[in-house]
């Protein structure tokens, strides 16, 4: 494999030195703080992910006052409360996207969201508790009980609800490949998983770093080579 220090020697040096990079990187994640989180605000950033998800960002993005106030705060208990007529009428609010599929995810997560805060004292806890060295676990755990929250979405989710995570995209991946990594293009089998995991893990205990630096310094160190400033307006920094 080629070393870490290699590749974000070159992450640095196609964004203009270390220093912007650094700036690039942002705050590194605490996955102990999300034990404060309410469920609500999971509920809520579980389903800006999953409405976002093969769709322009910014519309969510703008819409999302309206989304909060639709689904009622996102407090889980208050939308299991919910008859059948209440989501029925939701595909036709034009305050959200009417896709109903992703409504009735809503529904689906907000009884998954509920059922394991009342396991774990609080779904923020949870995620606090995860080991950070096994996130292909947690995402596994994510696809398997909750609603649309597989593959990307998943990662998307963790990411933005600030768990300290990796994302596969399709730079990172090649990324790894270039530093030798045997796996594929497009790695969703549980052998690729399991070997970007393992990978990721080992640079993370050598250098100290965090895995969404890791993450995003192997995306910046390939591919087509963004601007600092759109990258930075792209990851809210």
């Amino acid at each position: 494999m080629e070393s870490f220090a290699a590749i974000r020697a070159r992450a640095a040096l196609r964004k203009g030195g270390e220093d912007v990079l650094a700036r690039l990187l942002g705050t590194p994640p605490d996955n102990a703080k999300l034990a404060s989180l309410t469920d609500d605000r999971i509920l809520s950033q579980m389903a800006a992910r999953i409405f976002s998800a093969g769709f322009v960002w910014r519309v969510i993005e703008a819409k999302w006052p309206g989304f909060e106030a639709a689904f009622l705060g996102f407090e889980p208990k208050a939308l299991l409360f919910q008859p059948d007529e209440f989501w029925h009428d939701l595909a036709a609010d034009k305050r959200i996207v009417r896709n109903p599929q992703k409504i009735r995810s809503v529904r689906d997560n907000a009884a998954f969201v509920d059922n394991v805060s009342r396991e774990h004292g609080g779904f923020g806890r949870f995620l606090a508790e995860w080991p950070a060295d096994d996130q292909i676990g947690l995402m596994a755990y994510l696809a398997r009980h909750g609603s649309r929250l597989g593959g990307n979405t998943g990662q998307y989710f963790l990411r933005f609800i600030g768990w300290d995570a990796f994302i596969i995209s399709r730079d990172m991946a090649a990324a790894l490949r270039e530093a030798g990594l045997q796996i594929a293009e497009q790695p969703t089998s549980k052998g690729d998983l399991a070997r970007i995991q393992w990978q990721v893990n080992e640079w993370a205990d050598a250098t100290g770093l965090c895995r969404t630096h890791i993450s995003r310094i192997l995306a910046m160190s390939t591919g087509i080579n963004h601007a600092p400033e759109e990258l930075a307006a792209y990851m809210g920094e």
